[in-house]
């Protein structure tokens, strides 16, 4: 039983061991070499494009964040100027009231237009992160097919040697 159980065991490391050796490579073309090379490249230029695409979108998230959340302060602003002059009104002298009602009135719209501005100048910024953004994915884009186009010249120059 030890016997058989030793052969056993000796047989499995000896195929072990033969599936472990590598397998006489043929000699490698120079068309093979260039086709393997040109498909690490295009890997290599995906992998790259990839990575500026994500970067980019994190680009313009942050940017829509940062609008979204400088907006929002604007607004709370411009509400808290309306209601501390609707709370003046309604302090004042009832011969005051009208003319308190109009300043009211007046600071409404300041603190509006104020923050309908702060909203356009978000906006435009986040207009351009999305313009710089597109541009970088597109140029990434551009990149992975020259490499690709590249590889392809590579191999076709080999495979004619």
């Amino acid at each position: 039983m030890n016997k058989l159980l030793a052969s056993l065991i000796a047989t499995l490391f000896v195929g072990l061991a033969a599936a472990q050796t590598p397998a006489p490579a043929a000699p490698a073309t120079p068309a093979a070499k260039a086709e393997v090379k040109a498909e690490k490249s295009v890997a290599a230029a995906a992998k790259s494009e990839a990575k500026v695409d994500a970067k980019a979108d994190a680009k313009v998230e942050k940017a829509e964040a940062k609008a979204t959340e400088k907006t929002s302060k604007a607004d709370a602003k411009a509400a808290k100027a309306k209601a501390k002059a609707d709370a003046k009104v309604s302090k004042a002298d009832p011969e005051d009231k009208a003319k308190a009602s109009a300043k009211a009135e007046k600071t409404a719209v300041k603190a509006d237009a104020k923050a309908a501005a702060t909203a356009v100048d978000a906006g435009a910024k986040v207009d351009t992160v999305k313009i710089d953004a597109t541009a970088d994915k597109t140029k990434a884009k551009l990149d992975t097919k020259a490499v690709k186009a590249e590889g392809k010249a590579d191999v076709k120059a080999a495979a004619s040697k």
